[in-house]
């Protein structure tokens, strides 16, 4: 849902913010004044094309940003800043994006209907998942289907169909496993140990050497024990140093303990040449298979462990082979009944479709007009569209094709009031041209019917129409001679019915256009219950 909308020096608006509601909100105003401009802003946010042209005259750039709400409960916001001379920048939630990326994030939020012509339902894509939805299709089991088909073709893919190229992968394999089987690797972390065992070797002598010393220190006549004992007797049975020398009894065993942690390091270290050698050769040895068979021995053990069993699926080709044959056959007849079973559905349901639609068409002054869903192709039947035409025995259009922008607005709104996924945010501008009296009234009850479920957002002229908005937001143009400036700004109360009036008239201050406008009010808020 739009929460909010701000938009900065973009036609003729320099500045103005809005703060959207659930529900039906209509905007209107005089012609001219700039209501398309607030479609355009949402248009731009949604991905739209961008032109220099947009920006109000003077201004070094146009901004829009709008704060969303997710179905998840998330915010998010879209900003769109077109300068006067360049390439226009997007952003999704402060991070620099392309326009490709607000279209993405645009798509699932808002849907615009009327004049403009990225309405998702235009596209025959949604109009398939639309039947799909209507319909209540689960496409489940034909997408594992699918899949499981898919799964077999890689499979005899990656065996090879080229004896030829098997027995050479066969012998390098052959080749490969000898070498991983004769290095016997075992542990991942086998490198690190021997590069630690290595550093010992390397400088074994010198090791020991100086541990010895450190043992003499300790041990030796007149080393630390020595010395620390003949303390701890001087000290001994004086009260003043009780506590301190139970201190250095306990120095003197931990210096005792260091002493022997010492003299077994010494014992353990080897100064062995020979094993260096060993260990500097194994090193080398594991360095060579990392490169060529992983970055870590990790990796080389698992590449052993699946040449193996590459190798051996190599070897039993033909049975692996005549074995995946009888899987493809047997999931290409699964995939062939259940792409029978939705294919019955669409084709079953496109009618119903069609019908429940072609209701609302003559309360929305559509008395001739009529839709239909083609549901062609192999089955699944995946070819679906939805047709339109104006008049009975007139040929039919594909509904991107409808020439009126205000006829394929009321399409849509009758789509959608059948259809009641999508996007939640619908916008709607000239869904009421052409129309007036019954018909505007009932686009109204219709718009309102559609704002139990969505936000609507209704660029009208009709004040039959405007008498269902929850909220009415307004348009306003001021022209001092010099320039001219367009604000939005919501009404209620008072200045709402003046508005209506002004509508219905051209007299907002007119007693008789106020008391019908009035009126307008009442009877829309009683049909909405």
């Amino acid at each position: 849902m739009l929460l909010e909308l701000s938009v900065q020096n973009l036609g003729v608006i320099e500045s103005s913010s809005l703060v959207l509601r659930p529900g039906v909100s209509v905007l209107t105003g005089e012609t001219g004044a700039g209501k398309t401009m607030v479609v355009q802003a949402i248009q731009l946010l949604t991905g739209g094309k961008a032109d220099p042209s947009m920006v109000r005259t003077g201004a070094k750039e146009a901004t829009i940003e709008g704060r969303f709400e997710t179905s998840d409960g998330d915010e998010l916001i879209l900003r769109r800043v077109i300068p006067a001379e360049g390439r226009s920048r997007a952003y999704v939630n402060n991070a620099l994006a392309g326009a490709s990326q607000l279209a993405e994030a645009g798509s699932t939020l808002v849907d615009l209907h009327g004049q403009h012509q990225h309405q998702s339902l235009l596209q025959t894509k949604v109009q398939k998942l639309a039947l799909d939805n209507y319909a209540q299709i689960d496409l489940t089991p034909l997408n594992e289907a699918r899949s499981a088909i898919r799964q077999r073709l890689d499979q005899l893919d990656q065996m090879g169909g080229d004896s030829k190229a098997r027995a050479r992968e066969i012998d390098l394999l052959q080749f490969q496993i000898a070498e991983l089987t004769q290095a016997q690797l075992a542990d991942p972390s086998e490198s690190e140990t021997l590069e630690d065992l290595e550093e010992v070797l390397a400088d074994a002598s010198e090791h020991i050497e100086q541990g010895s010393r450190a043992l003499e220190t300790i041990n030796g006549e007149n080393g630390l024990m020595d010395i620390l004992g003949t303390v701890i007797s001087g000290l001994a049975d004086r009260p003043p140093y009780r506590d301190l020398t139970a201190r250095l009894r306990s120095f003197e065993a931990e210096l005792s303990d260091v002493g022997i942690a010492i003299r077994d390091k010494v014992d353990s270290i080897e100064d062995d040449p020979q094993r260096l050698s060993e260990v500097r050769a194994r090193r080398q040895l594991l360095v060579d298979l990392q490169r060529k068979y992983g970055d870590t021995i990790g990796d080389v053990i698992d590449y052993h462990l699946e040449g193996i069993q590459r190798l051996e699926d190599l070897q039993n080709h033909e049975a692996l082979a005549a074995q995946l044959e009888t899987e493809l056959a047997t999931a290409k007849t699964h995939l062939a009944e259940e792409a029978k079973i939705v294919a019955d559905q669409r084709r079953k349901s496109a009618p119903n479709l069609a019908r429940e639609v072609n209701q609302y068409l003559p309360a929305l002054a559509l008395d001739h007009a009529s839709v239909s869903v083609t549901v062609e192709g192999e089955d699944p039947a995946d070819e679906i569209e939805i047709m339109f035409r104006a008049n009975s025995g007139t040929n039919w259009h594909a509904l991107s094709k409808v020439a009126s922008g205000g006829e394929l607005a009321r399409v849509m709104l009758a789509l959608r009031l059948v259809l009641t996924a999508g996007p939640p945010t619908l916008v709607f501008d000239e869904v009421d041209a052409g129309i007036g009296g019954a018909a505007a009234i009932a686009v109204g009850k219709a718009l309102s019917r559609l704002g139990m479920s969505h936000q609507v957002l209704v660029v009208t002229h009709l004040p039959q129409v405007a008498a269902f908005g929850d909220q009415h937001l307004v348009v306003d143009k001021f022209d001092d001679g010099s320039r001219v400036v367009s604000t939005v700004h919501e009404v209620e109360g008072d200045i709402r019915i003046r508005e209506l009036a002004r509508m219905l008239a051209g007299q907002p201050d007119s007693e008789t256009g106020q008391d019908h406008a009035a009126e307008l009010l009442q009877e829309a808020l009683k049909s909405r219950g």
